[in-house]
């Protein structure tokens, strides 16, 4: 009896049109996923390597926990950052405490509060907040905000770390009412349903059930709002007068990104000065990477638990 072989051929697995261009789509995810790895390798190994020589020569305590900045001193120069750090530090705490709990109000407004009418007007307002240029704002801050607290404390300059916390939390708002606000209308239904049948007032099941099942995506959106004040320049610039003094809420103070901004566009190339830029734009990196895993870790354990 003769036996017929299976056609290989006609076994072997053909992939339809539709099948062929998921294989190509997620090929083309793949590598777009690496592409991004490799830009922040790419980044993080430029700084380091661009911003070691300078921290060597000065020092790293020096450098780090120095207190005073003078790149330009021919006879004595210096190259403390520690103005600089407290200054961001504080400028971004500043604009957090200011910025999240209007943020986060705001967003329990539009998402549970307010009619819909109302909610369609105010969401362009808030979107046209986050597209508006950095250097709008240092603008406006220079024109209003710079008068009003020259007036107010009766200073000779209004530009101080206060106007740039009020600036910085304006900036912020944006990214955190809309973040909170699509986390806090993913959450189920039913979660409010049930504390409001259990006699829980609309106010109390928003602030202690809803709000807790977004706690996720609240986070993120401080999460946001520390990169935006913490890598924040331009509008900074403008108002906060670009002095290296030691943080005080009405004194001019230069922060982190400031320093960059200001003396990279006349460092000399291969300079102290210019190395010590990179420097601080490694501490900068090195900062924003270790609030990202901090708020990361804890995430995740608050998940876990």
């Amino acid at each position: 009896m003769k036996t017929t072989q299976p056609d290989t051929a006609s076994s072997a697995k053909r992939f339809t049109p539709k099948e062929a261009m998921e294989w190509i789509m997620k090929i083309i995810f793949l590598v777009c996923g690496f592409i991004a790895i490799a830009f922040v390798l790419l980044i993080t190994v430029y700084l380091i390597l661009s911003g070691l020589p300078a921290i060597r020569e000065v020092g790293l305590v020096d450098f780090l926990f120095g207190t005073r900045w003078a790149s330009t001193n021919d006879t004595d120069p210096a190259f403390g950052i520690l103005p600089f750090i407290l200054t961001s530090i504080y400028g971004t705490a500043g604009a957090i405490l200011i910025g999240v709990p209007i943020g986060f109000l705001m967003a329990v407004f539009l998402a549970k509060v307010a009619p819909p009418k109302v909610a369609s007007v105010i969401r362009p307002v808030v979107d046209l907040l986050a597209g508006i240029p950095s250097v709008v704002y240092g603008l406006v801050g220079m024109m209003v905000l710079l008068p009003a607290i020259r007036e107010f404390f009766d200073l000779p300059a209004g530009d101080s770390l206060l106007a740039a916390i009020i600036v910085l939390a304006i900036m912020i708002l944006p990214s955190i009412i809309s973040v909170s606000e699509t986390a806090l209308q993913a959450v189920p239904k039913e979660y409010e349903e049930a504390s409001l049948a259990l006699g829980a007032t609309e106010l109390e099941t928003y602030f202690r059930v809803s709000a807790p099942a977004a706690k996720s995506g609240i986070a993120a959106a401080v999460v946001l709002g520390v990169g935006r004040a913490i890598g924040e320049a331009m509008a900074i610039l403008m108002v906060a007068g670009n002095v290296a003094n030691m943080p005080s809420l009405l004194r001019s103070v230069k922060f982190l990104t400031t320093a960059i901004a200001s003396e990279m566009s006349y460092a000399a190339v291969g300079s102290l000065q210019r190395n010590a830029l990179y420097s601080i734009g490694l501490v900068l990196f090195l900062f924003i990477m270790c609030i990202n895993v901090i708020l990361n870790v804890f995430l995740k354990r608050d998940k876990e638990g």
